[in-house]
């Protein structure tokens, strides 16, 4: 046998041994939107590129087939486990949009994949991620399939079909508890597992806009727990990044940083000369803000009532930028009743960039040391926070 006749043997031999093994993802995917859809396979390279939008490297995209199955081969070598998204994209759509608003119709799915594995997974066009299964799923893509459902089951409860007046922010501070009460499924199931990959899936489906302001804390857990374990990591190591304090509101332990700040009199405050003998509320409020206002009234004014005497101080820092507007909207309200300071600066003073807060309503709740130990509660919960305390 020639040369050549060996070589194109030997080509065609490796070419059959290479369509009869399986393939390294596989699957159907029923219900495509048209003939011809494609499946394509994306790699997030950085922490916030996952499940965002447009930012993940397409790597793979595979034609579906009549009968509804696809296949990748040839994956990019790895010897470690791979966080990748699988994604299914409407007429018209980039490869690497991703759906992340839409639970129901959500078209992307992420998986953990390795060298010398193999996944068939099966889903629905129109319900990608919500139908999306694995057959005999190895631990961490199990960890996903639960943090999926555990995430739909959590927007069913929270979320789904809820409307809320929040054009004159009535119902804002209800609309806010309810994504909180959505978010803490996800850092629950963050804080308890095992696997990395998983973990920081659910931590960016915590908050797919990368906003953490109202959860700092969360971010802090999730990097002391994953520097021990995945420190090399380049994933961990932007995660902590994100995580330090200085990008970060004043956490929940630390001792609130003391601050000078004008008041209504026109006299100075130096704040931490006021902490109450048992606790104080340091609230963050504007006369333009309809749930701080309704705050003002009907829960802060009961409670300073009730309970100042026995040693509650409110100091509430307002976001205004004309005294006469801060001033009528204080005695409005009856917060004039408690101390009041403003640097007169609106949402761009100083003293809001000292704390690193953006976002009112919030409030800390300081112990007498002045030692934050809890933060931006309201309504009720601020109620039943404060009954438990001076009982």
């Amino acid at each position: 046998m020639s040369l050549k006749h060996s070589i194109l043997f030997a080509y065609t031999a490796l070419t059959i041994v290479a369509c009869q093994s399986p393939a390294d993802i596989s699957g159907v995917i029923t219900g495509a939107e048209q003939k011809g859809s494609k499946i394509y396979l994306l790699e997030p390279e950085n922490l916030q590129d996952l499940g965002a939008p447009y930012f993940a490297k397409v790597i793979d995209s595979a034609t579906i087939k009549d009968d509804g199955s696809f296949e990748f081969r040839n994956m990019p070598l790895s010897s470690t486990e791979r966080l990748l998204e699988l994604a299914v994209q409407p007429t018209g759509k980039s490869p690497n949009y991703l759906e992340t608003e839409a639970q129901e119709s959500a078209n992307y799915m992420p998986i953990v994949w390795q060298t010398g594995e193999t996944l068939k997974i099966s889903a629905e066009w129109k319900a990608f991620q919500k139908t999306f299964q694995i057959t005999n799923p190895s631990k961490a893509n199990t960890a996903l399939l639960n943090l999926r459902d555990l995430k739909y089951q959590a927007y069913q409860n929270y979320l789904a079909g809820k409307e809320w007046q929040v054009e004159d922010g009535s119902e804002l501070l209800e609309k806010e508890h309810a994504i909180l009460e959505y978010q803490t499924q996800l850092m629950d199931f963050a804080d308890a597992t095992e696997y990395f990959l998983p973990a920081v899936v659910a931590l960016r489906w915590v908050s797919p806009e990368n906003d953490y302001e109202r959860v700092p804390e969360f971010l802090v857990r999730q990097c002391a727990k994953w520097r021990k374990q995945q420190a090399e990591h380049v994933w961990t190591q932007q995660l902590c990044k994100m995580s330090d304090a200085t990008n970060l509101p004043v956490l929940i332990g630390d001792v609130f940083a003391d601050a000078a700040l004008p008041t209504l009199t026109k006299d100075t405050l130096q704040l931490r000369e006021h902490l109450g003998s048992k606790l104080t509320i340091i609230d963050l409020w504007a006369s333009w803000c309809a749930p701080c206002r309704k705050e003002n009234r009907e829960v802060l004014v009961p409670l300073w009532d009730t309970y100042h005497d026995d040693g509650l101080q409110i100091i509430a820092y307002a976001l205004e930028s004309q005294a006469a507007t801060w001033q009528a909207a204080s005695k409005l309200d009856g917060a004039d009743r408690w101390l009041q300071v403003s640097d007169l600066q609106g949402d761009n003073a100083d003293f809001l960039k000292h704390i690193r807060v953006q976002t009112i309503p919030a409030n800390f709740i300081l112990d007498e040391n002045g030692v934050v130990i809890a933060k931006n509660l309201h309504g009720e919960a601020l109620k039943v926070f404060l009954e438990e305390h001076f009982k």
